[in-house]
């Protein structure tokens, strides 16, 4: 499958897996820990990582070495969770002690995942598909929610790709913390070699999928 085909079936099997063993308990702590908002995007960003994983599949564009897929939602559920309280200081060097305090833990490949969103702070510069993914679609998870929140319903379901490629790449001042230039990445041949907007598009329907579950 390639193209919009290809991308559409990816949307249509998300939802189907996205109950992965022992979810619900790190979504649990997940709701604890959290503000609404940032417990919102650690939702979209699980469904983008289960979207793009979905997409590679699809179309051949993964080894036997990337991790797994449960790997992949888990470290874009489990990203922000030091982004509150004693650990915001120090996010995201603090996830391991955050999950600790509900006594959950996570494999070493879902937290060098976890590490590959913020090399800035962690050290960890991506380093496969699934790092690459976490790196990439962190912002654009904010950007597609702002653009949500510009549309008269409110709704994902009503927005455009083409509204959301526009103000990433020609409106600068909307959204103006998104990280333009990390979005923009997902293009690099060494990481995920996506065109931008067929990235945007999946992550774009992988959310429109799980909509219901963050609000919009």
């Amino acid at each position: 499958m390639t193209g919009r085909s290809a991308t559409s079936e990816v949307a249509k099997g998300l939802i189907k897996n996205m109950d992965y063993k022992d979810r619900q308990k790190y979504v649990d702590a997940l709701k604890k820990q959290l503000e609404l908002n940032i417990f919102n995007h650690s939702l979209a960003l699980e469904a983008c990582m289960g979207g793009l994983f979905d997409y590679f599949i699809a179309n051949g564009g993964l080894t036997d070495l990337e991790p797994k897929k449960e790997e992949w939602m888990l470290a874009g559920l489990l990203h922000d969770i030091d982004f509150s309280g004693e650990f915001k200081p120090t996010h995201p060097q603090k996830t391991l002690e955050a999950l600790a305090k509900y006594g959950l833990t996570i494999s070493e490949t879902v937290h060098n995942i976890i590490k590959a969103h913020a090399p800035d702070l962690t050290g960890r510069k991506p380093q496969n598909k699934a790092e690459w993914s976490i790196f990439c679609a962190d912002s654009l998870t904010g950007l597609i929610m702002a653009v949500a929140f510009v549309y008269p319903s409110r709704k994902l379901a009503d927005v455009k790709l083409s509204s959301v490629v526009k103000r990433l790449l020609k409106e600068p001042k909307f959204a103006a913390g998104t990280r333009r230039e990390e979005i923009k990445m997902c293009v690099n041949p060494e990481g995920l070699n996506l065109p931008i907007e067929k990235f945007v598009e999946i992550c774009l329907n992988s959310m429109k999928e799980t909509s219901e579950n963050i609000g919009l």
